[in-house]
């Protein structure tokens, strides 16, 4: 279940509630259930190969193929986050401060958790929670940060128009508001 975080200390569990807090930055979510008992032994494991990523992925597809078709997606890959990959910290620390990015960052949690901070419109920061079965599309310029929870671990499909505008573009905002570790 996802939890909204606020900085004047309220924490928002209903998808709707934190639909509205974040509606002035555009953030869509919704909750997109994993109905495949193939895919869920998949996401059981730790770690998948190059193979059982495409399962995975092939097992989600009713989700991308409406994404595909509405907004252009042309591509989607799973990112595999777990404490044994080499290397971890430095790959995450690209997006442990505030940055925007040139597309749409879109994100299908499927195991594990994230932490998505954002500044809202009146500078004002909040923290999202995301858990499996939950989708966020976080519009393009729209400042953000990302970060692991204690389990240190998520599998997240990511859809793409293109890999170009992924890149992080650092706004030097300085986080005033972070809840959890590994932050």
């Amino acid at each position: 279940m996802a939890r909204l975080k606020i900085d004047d200390g309220r924490t928002l569990t209903d998808l709707q509630a934190i639909a509205q807090e974040l509606a002035p930055l555009n953030v869509q979510l919704s909750h997109w259930p994993i109905e495949n008992d193939g895919v869920q032994a998949l996401l059981d494991k730790l770690i998948l190969d190059d193979g059982e990523k495409e399962q995975v992925l092939v097992g989600l597809d009713r989700y991308f193929e409406p994404l595909k078709a509405s907004h252009g997606y042309v591509s989607r890959d799973l990112i595999v986050l777990h404490p044994e990959v080499p290397n971890l910290d430095t790959l995450l620390s690209k997006f442990n401060s505030v940055h925007t990015h040139a597309d749409d960052e879109v994100r299908y949690i499927v195991d594990g958790e994230g932490v998505f901070g954002f500044v809202r419109p009146d500078g004002s920061q909040v923290e999202l929670t995301m858990e499996p079965q939950e989708f966020i599309n976080v519009p393009a310029g729209t400042e953000h940060w990302f970060y692991l929870t204690e389990s240190r671990r998520v599998k997240a499909v990511r859809y793409f128009i293109g890999t170009d505008g992924w890149v992080p573009e650092y706004t030097n905002t300085t986080i005033k508001f972070r809840q959890g570790a590994n932050a």
